[in-house]
């Protein structure tokens, strides 16, 4: 029995929880045979309350919450009850479960482009659920909408209102959703990973205005996340789902101080997060430094020594060097050429990682295609592994090629369906000629040790491995060639995070193996504090700031840097609160300038 059944039901103040789950059971019929995915799950939510539901891929938090709004495939049996305001929802017709969907329970999705129609504007889409559920006239429900778009803190709710999904931002799409979502007012909004698709900066906004509507509507909210900041940030209570049961649940502190199972422990150790790189200490030091920020910002003063924004050049040893360096991409008919890379001065050198971070948009991936010479450059000089690249040729392409590697961000659009792995890995030994034959077979099974698979996986294909495995496919492939530079473009993104912990100690041990230089490019700072000897910090194509790990994350000076990291939610609930206000602070500083 989990400890979610053993905790009484937390309730409004009318006595009746918002949300009350009761031995929820979901089951999938598979080749005629019943799989269950979720089992003998209970928890309760009462008004102005995060719970949040978390655990890796495949745990059943998106398949329990989704059978609340009856919005499982045909294929699934749903059994135990769903008691929304006291009101049964187990049972009732599909007409009266319409009524309860938007009105009663809203949804914020992962990914809101998909959500959201792409041939109607977002105010229309706004409007539609105003009208089904309220039958209101359109101007009213208009200007019902605008003030929506408003509320969830557009910069232009007009222009918002005109606008398609696929002319907003990332950011700007998930508040339009958003919007859409409390049109109704809703007692329960369901937040399935509302953040996991959005840089942390946007991400701290989202979570901003989403702690501001439970406040403002007094909803209930149920977040399903398998980011442990995001629920220090904000949730309330936690449980902890695997393969498909609770293990774990309680208040949000006691599961974060003092975790009873094992899963749990496991969870929290495999966060990657900020002061990981330098020490136990620094989690504190990272949270002083943000203090002297704002006393600086505030003070309108340097918060430590001056240090320029960007490090004094030094070419010795580079294995990767951009100087001068300017990227556009050509533009058709009326549509402009766009810079996407801004005269930026950067050097990798023989044996060190250096981060490359900065929002979407900000250009780190160009920067890495550029390195491996899928892009060229327009202006400037570029260097690989001793390659001028300056001016782009296939000739020169191959050479660099045979020298330098790549780690995609999907694993699984990365490899061939159709090939095995023992011939994704050896591809590129047998296209430079180096190895073919048994000689091929045994270099590859060296590979797979090397990446810590076993052999056996050389003849197996890439659906029938997990995510993390055909990461490591993809960093065997990428080392085959045994590269003295390796591009990394978010390379554990797309994972769960006890497999991206494992997958980043593997890049770690072997970077040390075998002495290459690395880019890492990345969203995520406490990533590369793990494993960062420099870090560069891309803001709308131009470096802002570039210096070592330690300088960068404990001691930023550009304000962009700034708030990027004040922006990264840390898996401590306390710390974070603390760092949620001193974020705050260096806002309201900078736009007080």
């Amino acid at each position: 029995m989990s400890q979610v059944n053993e905790t009484p039901a937390r309730t409004t103040n009318d006595g009746v929880p918002v949300l009350e789950v009761t031995d929820l059971d979901v089951d999938f019929a598979v080749d005629n045979v019943w799989v269950p995915a979720v089992k003998k799950l209970s928890y309760s939510i009462k008004s102005g309350e995060v719970m949040a539901l978390v655990g890796e891929s495949g745990s059943g938090k998106s398949v329990s919450s989704m059978s609340i709004l009856d919005l499982l495939p045909r294929n699934a049996r749903v059994g135990g009850s769903i008691k929304l305001n006291g009101r049964e929802l187990r049972g009732i017709s599909p007409a009266q479960m319409r009524g309860v969907r938007g009105q009663d329970v809203a949804v914020i999705f992962q990914e809101p482009m998909t959500a959201l129609n792409p041939v109607f504007t977002v105010g229309a889409q706004i409007v539609e659920t105003l009208r089904v559920h309220y039958g209101i006239a359109p101007s009213k429900a208009r200007e019902r909408a605008i003030e929506l778009l408003g509320m969830v803190e557009l910069p232009d709710p007009e222009k918002a209102f005109n606008s398609y999904p696929h002319q907003l931002s990332g950011g700007q799409r998930q508040r339009a959703m958003i919007a859409q979502s409390i049109s109704c007012d809703p007692g329960l909004l369901i937040a399935d990973e509302p953040t996991t698709a959005l840089d942390v900066t946007v991400q701290a906004e989202i979570l901003d205005l989403i702690r501001s509507l439970r406040d403002r509507l007094g909803s209930a909210v149920l977040l399903i996340t398998h980011d442990m900041g995001v629920v220090a940030d904000i949730a309330d209570h936690i449980a902890v789902m695997r393969q498909g049961e609770v293990v774990e649940a309680g208040p949000t502190l006691q599961i974060f101080r003092n975790p009873q199972h094992e899963y749990t422990k496991a969870l929290l150790e495999a966060v990657p997060h900020l002061g990981q790189g330098g020490g136990e200490d620094d989690v504190v030091d990272i949270t002083e430094a943000m203090a002297e920020t704002v006393a600086a910002v505030t003070h309108q003063s340097s918060p430590v020594d001056g240090r320029p924004h960007v490090e004094d050049r030094d070419d010795t040893d580079a294995v990767l060097n951009f100087k001068d360096v300017v990227i556009e991409y050509p533009g058709r008919g009326r549509v402009k050429a766009f810079r996407a890379i801004d005269h930026v001065d950067l050097v990798v050198r023989r044996g060190e990682v250096v981060g490359l971070v900065g929002e979407s948009g900000s250009g780190k991936t160009t920067l890495g295609r550029a390195a491996i010479g899928l892009l060229p450059i327009t202006e400037g000089h570029l260097s690989v592994v001793g390659t001028d690249l300056s001016k782009h040729s296939r000739a020169l392409t191959r050479q660099v090629h045979k020298n330098a590697g790549i780690v995609f961000q999907d694993p699984s659009s990365s490899l061939n369906p159709r090939m095995s792995i023992g011939d994704s890995i050896g591809e590129p030994l047998l296209l430079a000629k180096k190895f073919k034959g048994q000689e091929l077979t045994n270099e590859v099974e060296s590979l797979l040790d090397s990446v810590r698979l076993p052999k056996s996986y050389r003849t197996r294909y890439p659906h029938e491995l997990s995510g993390g495995q055909k990461q490591r496919v993809g960093i065997a492939r990428a080392l085959a060639l045994r590269p003295q530079l390796l591009i990394a473009d978010e390379p554990t993104s797309a994972l769960d995070v006890s497999v991206q912990a494992t997958v980043l100690q593997l890049l770690k041990e072997l970077q040390r193996e075998f002495q290459f230089a690395c880019l890492f490019i990345t969203h995520d700072l406490a990533v590369i504090d793990i494993l960062a000897d420099r870090i560069a910090v891309m803001h709308k194509g131009r470096l802002a700031e570039v210096g070592t790990r330690d300088a960068i994350l404990r001691h930023p000076q550009d304000p962009y840097t700034q708030r990027l990291i004040a922006a990264v939610p840390l898996p401590d609930p306390e710390v974070q609160r603390e760092r949620r206000e001193l974020r705050a602070q260096i806002l309201a500083a900078g736009s007080d300038e």
